[in-house]
């Protein structure tokens, strides 16, 4: 594991499974949540989701299971691909009291095992703002891209780059390393996605990520030059406001 890896898996492994269940509460509360509506769990990417019985779905960067739980009770066999411990925690203790069984692989997904996991999905299902912990984007989609069956499916939705200068909202906090300049390439010391939610005193003890912020045409290429056919591309509002993007979903075939 190289030292941005590690870094951001020291920031992953810090008070994250304390910081889920005061989101989402404990996994039992979340479990029976999940239970009543598992597809409406998936928010805008149900339709990509209409029969996943038997399924092989790799959730890469998968985290804490909210989504790899909902895709099990669905019948899929899901894999999940993180670095941490602490996420893994609690998606296993969730799926347990959903009444299913996911495998959780924790580790360096730049080092997942090619030759245990290459062509075995059906599809590799990424969502929440994964992106701007990998600092080769190439490498990243070469391993998506290898762990995918021949003729299998990438559904990709990550944060959508116009955070890079946008300065209102919720998506302000990014222009903070970048300055506001959408081609900043360089790599940065940024806070663990759930550091804000935790009292001002105690948010000084968190380790730091290690990000990089890309550009769309970095991603856009970086999906094709790898091989895949990307066959959709839709933007999303952002939260706060609706009149900009906030995230993105993009779907390849291998």
């Amino acid at each position: 594991m190289n030292e941005a890896s590690q870094k951001n898996k020291n920031a992953w492994e810090y008070r994250a499974y304390e910081f889920w269940n005061m989101k989402y509460g404990s996994p039992k509360e979340k479990a029976a949540q999940i239970l009543q509506n598992p597809k409406a769990r998936l928010k805008y990417h149900q339709k990509y989701f209409e029969e996943v019985k038997g399924l092989n779905i790799a959730n890469v960067c998968g985290s804490n299971g909210r989504k790899a739980v909902p895709l099990a009770v669905l019948g899929a066999n899901v894999t999940v691909f993180d670095i941490s411990e602490e996420n893994k925690r609690y998606a296993l203790e969730l799926a347990e009291c959903a009444g299913v069984t996911i495998k959780y692989e924790v580790g360096d997904f730049n080092n997942v095992d090619l030759e245990r996991f290459g062509n075995t999905f059906d599809i590799a299902y990424l969502e929440g703002g994964i992106l701007h912990y990998f600092h080769d984007i190439d490498r990243f989609f070469h391993n998506l891209y290898c762990i995918i069956k021949p003729g299998g499916k990438l559904i990709l939705s990550d944060l959508h780059p116009f955070r890079k200068i946008d300065a209102t909202g919720y998506i302000g906090k990014f222009t903070q390393v970048t300055d506001g300049d959408y081609f900043d390439s360089r790599v940065f010391s940024g806070d663990v996605a759930y550091k804000r939610f935790f009292p001002q005193d105690e948010q000084q003890l968190f380790p730091d990520c290690s990000l990089r912020y890309y550009t769309l045409s970095e991603i856009i290429n970086a999906a094709i030059n790898t091989g895949f056919n990307i066959r959709e591309f839709n933007e999303h509002p952002n939260w706060e406001n609706r009149k900009i993007p906030g995230e993105f979903t993009m779907i390849g075939l291998k």
